[in-house]
């Protein structure tokens, strides 16, 4: 199953991918026939006009498998991905058995402290004020070299071994986000789950009549973003709180206060690192 962009700010596109891993040889892909056989006849003519070798030679493979980023979620139960580009800076759960697309960028956590910082108004100014702009909507343009490393999260958010433990308010507040937010996407009254045919992959989700899948099309992040209802904003601004808290700021700074106060905690940490490391 693969996920880009589009699937996670309107609506999944029940796309699956031919994936062989990182490094199987030829001979054992040739045992998954029918997939290989696909790829075969539809993969390798573009493939061996391709100017990289390894394009070319390793043509059953993905072009960039990624081999970091597949063994970082090793062994996670779920991980978070947001878009490069998007209009709005959204942060949403994937299943593990997703494959992400090149254009969503990872984040291999489980925990709920992590994405409540990374959802909150402190992450989202810090991300707008160093990113780059694309396309004819100029829309913000998430890297995780100048976007994500930058930005100083509140101490010990990353690095202690249970961050839920120590920041329990984010931790709520952002498990009741994502909460409110799935059942306005999807109203358990409009759909249904069914099990998946391949066991270990998310169950997929079915409206119930015609009716509902018709309304389901206008019920994507994108929109719920645009429309900001007010339980939203709510819940943004609990979550926003609880994130000051940990900073030990106050709850009501400007936003102009905000990055200035995050450009001060990123200067006084990189010269903190550099002193180390002259060490």
């Amino acid at each position: 199953m693969r996920w880009n962009g589009i699937d996670l700010t309107r609506r999944p596109q029940d796309i699956w991918i031919i994936d062989f891993g990182t490094y199987m040889p030829e001979s054992d892909a040739a045992l998954y026939e029918i997939p290989f056989e696909y790829i075969l006849k539809n993969v390798k003519p573009e493939r061996d006009k391709n100017a990289e070798k390894r394009s070319r030679e390793l043509w059953w493979l993905h072009q960039r498998p990624r081999p970091e980023m597949r063994d970082a979620l090793i062994g996670l139960t779920r991980y978070i991905a947001t878009p490069e580009v998007a209009k709005h800076r959204v942060f949403v759960w994937m299943h593990p058995a997703i494959l992400p697309d090149k254009k969503l960028i990872v984040i291999a956590r489980t925990d709920n402290a992590t994405f409540g910082v990374l959802h909150s108004l402190f992450h989202e100014l810090w991300s707008l004020a160093v990113c780059t702009w694309h396309g004819v909507g100029n829309d913000p343009r998430y890297t995780p070299t100048t976007t994500f490393e930058t930005f100083p999260f509140p101490e010990s958010v990353l690095s202690d071994p249970n961050p839920d433990a120590r920041f329990p308010a984010i931790a709520a507040a952002a498990r009741r986000l994502v909460e409110l937010r799935d059942n306005w996407l999807n109203p358990p009254e409009w759909v249904k789950w069914v099990p998946e045919v391949v066991p270990g992959y998310p169950d997929r989700l079915l409206p119930v009549d015609d009716k509902a899948a018709a309304e389901l099309k206008k019920r994507t992040l994108t929109n719920l973003y645009n429309q900001r209802p007010a339980w939203l904003v709510n819940a943004h601004q609990a979550l926003d709180e609880a994130v000051a808290v940990a900073y030990g700021w106050p709850v009501d700074l400007s936003d102009d206060e905000i990055l200035r106060r995050l450009l001060a905690l990123n200067l006084e940490r990189t010269s903190a690192t550099t002193t180390a490391m002259k060490c």
